[in-house]
């Protein structure tokens, strides 16, 4: 009974050990990726309010023309 409890002891310890090198190697990886993302998300937004804004405008015009 003791010598399962200490395999499964030392079992833990080494799950632990390898899940702390794996999250502690490399912290910010794909931070970079998620900021571009974010980035182009809201330049798309953006521009996306610059065009319905200028369509608007021009359609009022147009309308004033006819």
């Amino acid at each position: 009974m003791l010598y399962t409890i200490a395999t499964l002891h030392l079992l833990g310890l080494n799950l632990a050990d390898r899940a702390r090198t794996k999250l502690t190697s490399t912290p910010e990886r794909g931070s970079e990726t998620i900021e571009k993302v974010l980035w182009a998300g809201a330049i798309i937004v953006i521009v996306g309010a610059a065009v319905a804004i200028l369509r608007g405008y021009v359609q009022r015009e147009a309308a004033k023309i006819q």
